[in-house]
C-alpha cells in the first residue's frame, strides 16, 4: 500500500442508526463497526481530516429520515468539535452537497472511506470520488452491506453482494484496503 498523504481525509458514509432497523434484513462483516472505530481513533490520532456524512433522507418511511431516533450517528460515530458533517439526500456524497469544493479547497486529494452500504452509498461515493480525480482508499472491512434478490431473482447473500461491490470498484475508482493496512500506516504518525 502506499503511503498515507499528510492531506488524506477520513469519509464515514452514512454510520447512522437508521441501519440497525431489521427491516434492512441480514447483513454480513459484523465487525465493521469496530474495525471503523479503531481507524476513526488512530486517524483523529494522526491529527488528519474527518468528514461525517450523513443520509437525510426525503423518503417518509425511510430509517434515515430527519427527525426520527435513526437519524442520529450510531454510538462512537459522532462527530468531534471541528469536523464536519455533510447532509446529503442522494446515494453519492458528492451530488447536491459541496463536499468536491471543500475537500479540494482543504488539499485533501487522497480519501479513506468506510461506512454503509457498501453497494450503495458507499460505491456510488467511491465512484464518484474515483471519476473526480481523488486518490480513494475503500476499507473493505469497515464496510458492510445485506443480502439481495439479483435481476434474474436469485438470492444473493450479503458477503456475496458486498465482493462484488468491491469488485466493481477496485483498481478503477479506488484501491480496496483492509483497516489493518491503513492501521499499520498511521502508527508512526501516532507514536
Amino acid at each position: 500500500m502506499t503511503a498515507l498523504s499528510p492531506r488524506a481525509a477520513l469519509l464515514i458514509i452514512d454510520l447512522q442508526r437508521a441501519i440497525d432497523d431489521p427491516s434492512w434484513g441480514v447483513r454480513n462483516n459484523p465487525e465493521a463497526e469496530r474495525r471503523g472505530l479503531e481507524l476513526l481513533a488512530a486517524w483523529r490520532a494522526s491529527g488528519r481530516a474527518v468528514f461525517h456524512i450523513r443520509h437525510d433522507s426525503v423518503e417518509p418511511a425511510s430509517t434515515y429520515r430527519p427527525g426520527q431516533p435513526g437519524h442520529a450517528f450510531k454510538t462512537g460515530f459522532q462527530p468531534q468539535p471541528g469536523e464536519p458533517v455533510i447532509a446529503k439526500h442522494t446515494n453519492s456524497a458528492f451530488i447536491g452537497t459541496d463536499l468536491d469544493r471543500i475537500l479540494r479547497a482543504a488539499g485533501h486529494l487522497q480519501l479513506v472511506v468506510f461506512g454503509v452500504i457498501t453497494n450503495n452509498s458507499v460505491e456510488a461515493t467511491v465512484r464518484m470520488a474515483g471519476n473526480l480525480g481523488f486518490d480513494t482508499l475503500l476499507v473493505e472491512d469497515a464496510c458492510f452491506t445485506f443480502g439481495r434478490t439479483d435481476w434474474h431473482g436469485v438470492a444473493r447473500t450479503a458477503d456475496e453482494v458486498h465482493a462484488l461491490s468491491l469488485a466493481n470498484l477496485d483498481g478503477e475508482y479506488c484501491r480496496v484496503v483492509r483497516a489493518a493496512q491503513l492501521l499499520d500506516a498511521l502508527a508512526p504518525l501516532r507514536g
